[in-house]
């Protein structure tokens, strides 16, 4: 009888292809849920030290002021998501947290100070999340020394 396979001995091929359509899938499913909010981190801010800091873990939208510390000026500089902030345009600022947070009343403003940052630069933050009607508003740290 004859039948209708491939060679007895040889070894079998590898097909490539169905592994590369998997990890394709892979890779864009592991873009698409990556949050935004990690690309807006600014990775030269040397967080603080919160032993008893406790994890948020809901999902609700959030704006992110980064405000990291210029050891030169002694000035703090701040950043909104990306876009570098004029901290003398109180109301300009305001607004435009009020138009992101519009009526979601789950939405959060997270603060992402330096630990050289003084107190008096990070309540310019908060005066801005009052002024926009936020009520959620949450400090980043870390829970152990880097």
């Amino acid at each position: 009888m004859a039948g209708g396979g491939g060679g007895g001995e040889g070894e079998p091929e590898f097909q490539v292809a169905p592994m590369i359509d998997v990890l394709l899938v892979l890779l864009i499913f592991f873009m698409s849920i990556t949050s935004s909010q990690v690309l807006k981190v600014d990775k030269n801010i040397s967080l603080p030290v919160a032993a008893n800091g406790v994890k948020r873990d809901d999902k609700a939208a959030a704006g992110l002021i980064n405000i990291s510390w210029d050891k030169t000026t002694g000035m703090a500089k701040y950043k909104l998501d990306d876009r570098e902030l004029d901290a003398n345009d109180k109301d300009g600022i305001a607004k435009e947290l009020a138009a992101r947070k519009g009526d979601n009343p789950k939405y959060r403003l997270l603060v992402r100070a330096d630990r050289e940052c003084h107190a008096k630069y990070i309540s310019k933050a908060l005066e801005w999340g009052a002024e926009a009607g936020i009520e959620n508003i949450a400090f980043s740290g870390l829970n152990h020394e880097e």
